[in-house]
């Protein structure tokens, strides 16, 4: 017999999960069959009726097969109830006691049993949320207290600042421009002419001029001040291994004020040079070597015809079977790279041009004929090997040089070419070439001054100025050692090659002659007619000087290179001030030189 009979009718509404989960457990309890301890018993009978509202109680089953056994006092198991807190108050539920068990089917709620317009029973209890974080607390606004403790505060700290600033104004004042920074690059002040010592100062200078600077050792220079700068430009290079100070006097700043002297000092690093040397059995090699003998090698291949040193790299022209090769690296032999070349042929008379970056050579095709190919034509192209080579032309036709020279601190070139014309040629500018008149060879051309020593048809050696093209005649020495075969200038002189010769006009002997600029000469080497001097230079700033002998001439074979040179060589270094001789290396072709020595 099932409840749903006897169950009044519930009004249509939506039921809730706990109503219908309510309903689905009576349906089943009373579904359930019944059983007595003895047999009897209708389990189909419904549960005695309660009055609305109260709650219907589970029956455990008694008997030997009933899970929970009845006390043997034959009293019945106590029963307590629980009241929800938000439960009505006529809605209870059955909790038996720890020693009651329920029957599986025989629990109900008031669900099941509950009278039409009753209270629903109440909702389980929800799980407590976890209490939120407590909020820090907000600062406490500043009162009005802190707010002046704080302007107090900002007012002093910047009152000391403005003092301070004052105060620093005042100093500046009183004690007058000084120097905040000094740039200078000393190792390549002593390779190149042109250096700089850029000066700045703590405050824009007035207008300053040549006559309120020094420099001690003296050397010449141009100044160049704006503002806050001051740049001193040397027009030759520097000492070595000497200290240098600069003095500006009575500077001043732009708005007035105290005078003062700048004043800042530098030193020069110690000299080194390179010089090749051939193996008539071996590889050749360049080496780089100090004042005192000690030397590294840096390149070695098999016959290094010639090569010229810049600032920071090295051109060596190698000799093949096939032609010249023109490489460009490192001072220290590093990162090689090849140029290229017209075309297949040979290379000579290598030179550089530092400032310009520019290497020049002579070249000649391999495949030469009276009626095709180029000889001895002058080629110029950039170190970087970014740009093809020129070839320098002459009335849109390409020039046979006998003798060029680069100009020092340019990029321009002077050469002499087989007619004897003597032109020059700025590779930095479009002005095309410049012709300055029948030479037949070029000494050389001093550094910084833009002039250069030639000798002109007639015999005569004048010095030429490159800027105007006016010339004067080259004073004779004195003592006077009767004409030179090569002139070689340095700041503050030249370098003379004389030789001697008996009656019947045959060598007796060889010497190199200093020459200051006053004209006094003083003889630095001196030979007898069983050697020969190759080629006598000076250091960039003319404060040594490096002479190529060859000794025992009569023993000495040539080589068979295309610059063909006595086997044995020796380069004497000297002292130019005090004429001293520093030491004797193996090898030649100096880097001091602008040029290769010729036989």
């Amino acid at each position: 017999m099932s409840t749903d009979d006897e169950r009044p009718e519930v009004p249509e509404r939506p039921r809730t999960r706990a109503e219908l989960r309510a309903a689905r457990e009576a349906e089943a309890a009373a579904a359930a069959p019944s059983s007595n301890d003895d047999g009897g018993g209708d389990r189909d009978d419904p549960p005695p009726a309660t009055e609305p509202g109260a709650v219907a109680q589970a029956v455990p089953p008694t008997g030997e097969n009933s899970p929970v056994a009845r006390p043997n006092d034959g009293e019945r198991p106590t029963r307590s109830t629980f009241v929800p807190p938000d439960a009505d108050s006529s809605t209870t539920f059955a909790v038996h006691s720890s020693d009651e068990a329920t029957p599986p089917g025989r629990f109900t709620t008031d669900d099941a049993s509950r009278a039409p317009g009753t209270s629903k029973p109440a909702k389980e209890p929800k799980p407590a949320k976890a209490p939120k974080p407590a909020k820090e607390p907000k600062p406490e606004k500043p009162t009005a207290s802190h707010d002046r403790r704080f302007l107090l505060a900002l007012g002093a700290v910047l009152g000391i600042l403005v003092l301070v600033g004052a105060g620093l104004g005042a100093v500046s004042l009183t004690q007058g421009p000084r120097i905040t920074d000094v740039q200078v690059n000393p190792s390549e002040a002593i390779e190149t002419s042109g250096s700089r010592v850029i000066l700045t100062a703590n405050q824009s200078l007035a207008a300053l001029d040549e006559s309120q600077v020094t420099v001690e050792p003296a050397v010449p220079f141009t100044l160049d001040a704006a503002g806050r700068g001051i740049g001193i430009r040397f027009t030759v290079p520097l000492d070595d291994d000497t200290e240098y100070t600069v003095k500006i006097a009575d500077a001043v700043g732009a708005g007035g004020g105290p005078t003062a002297t700048l004043t800042t000092s530098f030193s020069t690093p110690a000299s080194s040079l390179f010089l090749l040397r051939r193996d008539a059995e071996g590889e050749d090699s360049i080496f780089r070597t100090d004042l005192s003998g000690e030397g590294v090698a840096v390149f070695t291949a098999d016959k290094i015809n010639d090569f010229r040193a810049t600032s920071s790299q090295l051109v060596v022209s190698l000799e093949e079977d096939d032609g010249s090769k023109l490489l460009v690296m490192d001072r220290d032999g590093k990162n090689q790279r090849e140029l290229a070349l017209p075309g297949v042929g040979y290379v000579g008379a290598i030179q550089v041009s530092d400032r310009g970056g520019l290497v020049g050579y002579s070249y000649s095709d391999k495949k030469l004929s009276d009626t095709e190919g180029r000889a001895s034509v002058l080629v110029t192209q950039s170190l970087s090997g970014d740009d093809e080579p020129v070839v320098t032309e002459v009335g849109d036709k390409e020039a046979n040089i006998f003798v060029w020279q680069f100009v020092p601190d340019s990029s321009a070139v002077l050469f002499i070419d087989f007619d004897g014309a003597l032109s020059l040629v700025d590779r930095s500018t479009d002005a095309g070439v410049q012709s300055l008149g029948l030479a037949t060879t070029i000494q050389g051309v001093s550094r910084g001054t833009y002039t250069a020593i030639v000798e002109r048809l007639d015999g005569t050696v004048v010095e030429l100025n490159l800027t105007d093209g006016t010339e004067v005649p080259l004073e004779a020495s004195d003592p006077d050692y009767g004409t030179a075969t090569t002139i070689t200038p340095f700041p503050g002189g030249t370098l003379r090659h004389v030789v001697a010769r008996d009656a019947n006009g045959m060598p007796s002997g060889q010497a190199v002659v200093r020459v200051d600029d006053d004209g006094k000469a003083t003889p630095l080497v001196e030979v007898d007619s069983t050697d020969s001097i190759l080629q006598a230079c000076a250091s960039p700033s003319g404060q040594y000087a490096a002479v190529v002998i060859a000794p025992d001439l009569a023993d000495n074979p040539y080589d068979q290179m295309l610059l063909p040179l006595p086997q044995q060589l020796e380069t004497h270094l000297l002292d130019l001030r005090t004429g001293d001789e520093i030491v004797a290396l193996t090898g030649f072709d100096a880097s001091w030189c602008q040029t290769a020595p010729q036989f």
